[in-house]
């Protein structure tokens, strides 16, 4: 993979604070990469940090082989959407997006055909003589990537652009935004600290902690093969069990006696996190067939939540509180509360993480 856009050894302090501390991350020329972690993490310091907004940061930015270390955020190849759209509230629809074109030379003309251009690939060509109040939160969304677009940079960076959506236009605007980023053929940067929405649009996922970025990969790499307890606990439901290896190479889960013979490269006494997703546990109200390779435990359920797509079921099981998730079209009338269950799962589903 050919980097485009290529950030080194990145430090940003404030004080005894690291906002980012040593970041190193490459970007393919039109890949849709999503910076993904919860608040005070750095993805939007690393963000800002790429568009030139902020400065006195060590380490090294460029973009297609140009070093940004010296550039302003006007003269960098890049465009940054907000959350708060930023609109000029008094200008209309097309004046807006056709703002950038005319700071960077272009003419009236040349400059409004350009913005109807950027409006028609966004959907929005209809509504280019109203104002941003006229508009609804998601038509200035799409304005608001019109304007970014209208003057076809390197790269775009997007500062958690849907957060102020509710949640059907949210999921709206995650297909649409994905899918104008493919029919552009341009480099998103994506900051988000929803995981759904990382997982459903981006090429690669970079899940930060702390000022580091901790792993980077495809959504499918991430969810199913996390590198920390952290990401496990970040990236979709977890099932996290503290556990030690013992000296036969089970894990043995601290102070409840449970056992769980798992497939790991750990030394006996190190202490371990065990990691089973919700969907990858099976409910029964019978025991499975013996098997070395299906872990099956009694168990007694506490809760059943209906989700829609979904039903979560939670049990207990040896002092162990565990979720499991199935369809909604399968078997949930066959659980209620309080009932004796079996769950169970191949231990090829299981992982072990270091605690």
């Amino acid at each position: 993979m050919a980097s485009f856009i290529d950030v080194k050894n990145l430090t940003k302090r404030y004080g005894d604070y690291f906002a980012l501390n040593d970041v190193s991350v490459e970007v393919a020329e039109g890949e849709f990469l999503a910076l993904l972690g919860p608040s005070g993490c750095g993805k939007t310091t690393l963000l800002r940090s790429i568009a030139g907004f902020i400065g006195s940061i060590g380490g090294e930015i460029s973009i297609d082989g140009r070093p940004m270390r010296n550039l302003p955020p006007n003269r960098r190849p890049v465009n940054t959407v907000f959350q708060n759209y930023a609109l000029f509230p008094h200008m209309t629809v097309v004046e807006n997006v056709a703002y950038g074109p005319r700071r960077n030379g272009e003419g009236r003309r040349a400059a409004v055909e350009h913005a109807e251009r950027s409006l028609s690939t966004v959907g929005m060509l209809e509504f280019k003589a109203r104002y941003p109040a006229q508009l609804s939160g998601g038509q200035q969304q799409r304005v608001a990537l019109a304007r970014a677009i209208a003057n076809r940079p390197k790269v775009l960076l997007l500062d958690e652009p849907l957060g102020a959506l509710d949640l059907k236009l949210r999921k709206q605007m995650q297909i649409e935004l994905k899918a104008l980023q493919q029919s552009l053929g341009m480099t998103f940067v994506f900051v988000t600290h929803d995981q759904e929405e990382a997982l459903v649009m981006a090429d690669r996922i970079a899940v930060m902690e702390a000022g580091r970025i901790v792993q980077i990969g495809t959504g499918e790499e991430i969810y199913h093969k996390p590198a920390t307890r952290y990401v496990a606990d970040f990236i979709g439901d977890a099932n996290l069990i503290a556990a030690r290896v013992t000296a036969e190479g089970t894990l043995e889960t601290e102070g409840k006696g449970l056992s769980l013979p798992v497939r790991h490269n750990a030394s006996p006494e190190t202490k371990v996190t065990y990691l089973i997703r919700p969907e990858a546990i099976s409910v029964s109200p019978a025991a499975r067939a013996a098997s070395d390779d299906v872990i099956d435990l009694k168990a007694v359920t506490t809760d059943i939540v209906f989700v829609g797509n979904a039903t979560r079921v939670y049990v207990e099981a040896r002092g162990e509180k565990l979720v499991c998730q199935f369809p909604s079209s399968e078997r949930a009338a066959d659980f209620e509360r309080g009932q004796t269950v079996h769950v169970s799962w191949h231990r090829d589903n299981g992982q072990v993480l270091a605690r």
